[in-house]
């Protein structure tokens, strides 16, 4: 198993020195939903929201949040991000929104991050929106399902 690499030799976190890693395309998917009562997903797919369109307001804050994530995860690095897309699919099944995130690049190191952050912003929003209505939504699932590029190479989730 890899080492953790955000420790030092001391065992102090430190943001790690990627000044002699190649500039290569990077990308990276993330996933997640949001689990609500039957009468919840109803209001969010027929538009009832009374605070307005919950699946396009929380695409536009998924976008946000993977723009932002350096500024909340602490030793992530800023990064040229050349593309974010975030999908919300409403899964009757579920029942609930499904959340899909997908981060590009080309730096010095992955977006793994960005694409969390988008999931898990686009989800925070989700409930935000719809907690007048639904306090026990339930958010869950949130893993990276894709990365490419770099040294590491490839990962997909199975």
């Amino acid at each position: 198993m890899a080492e953790l690499t955000h420790f030092d030799a001391k065992g102090d976190a430190h943001m790690v020195d990627v000044s002699n890693k190649e500039h290569t395309s990077r990308i990276a998917t993330a996933e997640g939903w949001v689990k609500m009562a039957q009468a919840t997903y109803d209001i969010i797919t027929e538009g009832r929201a009374k605070k307005g369109d919950v699946i396009s307001v929380a695409r536009l804050a998924g976008i946000m949040g993977a723009k932002k994530t350096p500024d909340l995860i602490p030793l992530c690095h800023p990064l040229p991000i050349t593309k974010v897309a975030v999908e919300l699919t409403p899964d009757a099944d579920l029942p609930g929104i499904r959340i899909t995130a997908t981060v590009k690049t080309t730096g010095q190191t992955g977006v793994e991050m960005e694409a969390l952050t988008a999931v898990s912003t686009a989800a925070l929003t989700v409930y935000d929106m719809a907690k007048a209505v639904d306090k026990a939504m339930e958010i869950g699932g949130v893993r990276v399902t894709l990365k490419d590029g770099g040294k590491s190479g490839r990962y997909e989730a199975k």
